[in-house]
């Protein structure tokens, strides 16, 4: 059984390690399924981040036996399939949420979720991608993403961007692996990543990133369509200028020529990365006005708070006490 806790207990799946770091600074305890042979959603902690005490690992097959305050859906997968898998059926009957990290793939506007149900919470992390997704009759609400604040100082003396995105190659055109390797050919760049192959750096592990990035002049985002990448949240926030493509959600953090570059010109683009290239204190201005801009609307204490609210409403809806929280 679990331990008996004033915090609420979050089971959920370890689907987007990033945003599951994030999660666990706030005062949850979150229990995350293991097996031994590696699959979607079940790889448990892992190593690439410093999870803390409040992340727990439970054996898949264990799971039906423990105690939960709020089931956290993070995949088509987590709602169509693992839920009935390794959750017994009293704790289907648990407050649900479904945390929708991406932009509808199919059709950008006519794509269906694939929850339809009025008894569960649809949580967007941006409001393009609820305006984007078809919603059903789904209750909806928006929780902006929140990063950590390293206070590592930028740096920029490498004179080439910095390109973060896993498996780009096979994300194709969705994630602008056209746009990047157009752009490399007149602009240095470094793309860093899982399952990049052989003419990428390779995975640069997430404790590691922010002093490794603040070292490069500027980060380049070529993705078309996805939800704002926590990437450019964590660039911003760390005074690393960010030059991307003016489309999706990016086009409300970003006002082109005063807190970074964004444009559908890809022509454009490479202009202001050569000038970044060519003036570092251009680079160390834009990125400057990132920062506050970063630290306006993704500070971490807000998004925690709004993760705590919606737990709380959704866990005293099903009947059950509300809570009170420390961020100490």
């Amino acid at each position: 059984m679990t331990t008996k806790t004033n915090r609420y207990r979050i089971f959920t799946w370890h689907v987007h390690g990033s945003y599951l770091f994030y999660l666990s600074q706030g005062p949850f305890e979150l229990y995350i399924p293991v097996k031994q042979m590696a699959e979607e959603g079940y790889c448990g902690r892992g190593n690439t981040f410093p999870f803390g005490s409040n992340v727990h690992e439970i054996p898949a097959a264990e799971v039906r036996n423990l105690e939960f305050d709020v089931v956290l859906f993070q995949s088509a997968r987590n709602y169509l399939k693992d839920q009935y898998e390794i959750l017994s059926s009293e704790q289907r009957k648990l407050p649900r949420i479904f945390l929708e990290h991406n932009t509808p793939h199919e059709s950008a506007v006519n794509t269906l979720h694939w929850v339809d149900d009025p008894e569960i919470l649809l949580v967007h992390v941006t409001h393009f991608n609820k305006l984007m997704w078809n919603n059903n009759q789904t209750p909806v609400t928006v929780i902006p993403h929140g990063v950590l604040d390293f206070n590592i100082p930028y740096k920029g003396m490498l004179p080439k961007g910095l390109v973060v995105i896993n498996h780009l190659e096979d994300r194709g055109r969705t994630l602008g692996w056209d746009v990047y390797r157009e752009v490399r050919q007149v602009i240095p760049l470094d793309l860093a990543g899982m399952g990049n192959g052989r003419s990428a750096i390779g995975e640069i592990l997430h404790p590691r990133l922010p002093l490794f990035r603040s070292n490069y002049r500027f980060l380049f985002h070529p993705v078309r369509h996805t939800s704002l990448a926590l990437a450019v949240c964590e660039a911003m926030m760390h005074g690393v200028p960010v030059v991307g493509l003016a489309t999706t959600e990016l086009v409300t953090v970003i006002e082109n020529g005063k807190n970074g570059f964004i444009h559908t010109d890809i022509e454009y683009l490479k202009e202001k990365m050569g000038c970044l290239l060519k003036d570092p204190a251009l680079a160390k201005k834009i990125g400057a006005a990132g920062r506050e801009t970063a630290r306006e609307l993704f500070a971490l204490e807000p998004f925690l708070s709004r993760w705590a609210k919606v737990f709380e409403k959704a866990i005293a809806k099903n009947g059950a006490p509300q809570r009170a929280f420390s961020y100490s």
